[in-house]
């Protein structure tokens, strides 16, 4: 207060007419992610791969609207763009439903798939606030095989855009599991030589159990939950209402827009 005082003062002085600087915002207040199928910042939030400083803010990778990045052109983030590191899939079919989760919400301009540099869908909100969780069903267009998608969330009344990229491999039958694992089917030694070995070298619970099955189950982290699943937390019985996956800090009690206590 004292500084604007005496800053006042000198303009007066000099002659010029005090005046208020506007400083226009330079990004958007909203941030958010896609949660499901995992983007690759998602991942890294949930430690499947070794990250960077994006595994503390997965919903900040916003940039210029226009750009065509995984990393929206910023430095800290730049190895969400590389394409050399190995980054998990999801198995989906043609048609894919990408669910986003927003920690802070804005006034949406659309929001855009691209392959390739080729736009495969476009969804315009009209400049209205969404709710804190958004879903897309999104053709993919007879693609198949691995395939990286540029998600983009562009801003209604800013000049900025988030960005998100997706890595899929399409035809895979429609799982969301992150690690396939080829190698499980290859362990079975034949049958037709050791019958008995057939049922006891087959060890594979534990990649089912990865998967909470509908309708029972502790919560918990790091795990893809579908509209429906039913979960116990902290001795409550919760209802999956929208599909995503967990992060620590998104326990049901905590997330109202993902659960529902029954």
């Amino acid at each position: 207060m004292e500084f604007k005082r005496k800053l006042a003062a000198v303009l007066a002085g000099v002659g010029v007419t005090p005046f208020i600087v506007v400083l226009a915002a330079g990004s958007a207040s909203a941030h958010g992610y896609i949660s499901s199928p995992p983007s690759r910042q998602a991942f890294c939030a949930q430690g499947a791969i070794p990250c960077g400083n994006i595994k503390y803010e997965p919903q900040s990778v916003e940039g210029p609207k226009g750009l065509t990045s995984c990393d929206a052109g910023l430095s800290q983030f730049s190895e969400l763009s590389d394409d050399s590191r190995n980054w998990p899939t999801t198995s989906v079919g043609g048609k894919v439903t990408f669910n986003w989760t927003l920690t802070a919400r804005h006034a949406t301009a659309t929001w855009q798939y691209f392959i390739g540099g080729q736009k495969i869908a476009e969804f315009n909100d009209g400049n209205k606030i969404p709710g804190a969780t958004v879903s897309h069903s999104v053709d993919l267009g007879g693609r198949t095989g691995k395939q990286k998608v540029l998600a983009v969330w562009n801003i209604g009344d800013t000049p900025m855009a988030f960005y998100n990229c997706v890595d899929l491999q399409v035809g895979g039958g429609g799982s969301t599991d992150p690690k396939p694992e080829p190698t499980t089917t290859s362990q079975k030694p034949p049958t037709t030589t050791q019958p008995p070995s057939s049922s006891s070298s087959a060890p594979k619970p534990t990649t089912t159990s990865q998967k909470p099955p509908s309708g029972g189950g502790e919560w918990a982290p790091n795990t893809p939950y579908k509209t429906g699943d039913q979960v116990t937390y902290s001795g409550a019985t919760y209802k999956c209402i929208q599909g995503h996956t967990t992060l620590l800090g998104w326990e049901p009690s905590a997330t109202p827009a993902l659960w529902q206590r029954l």
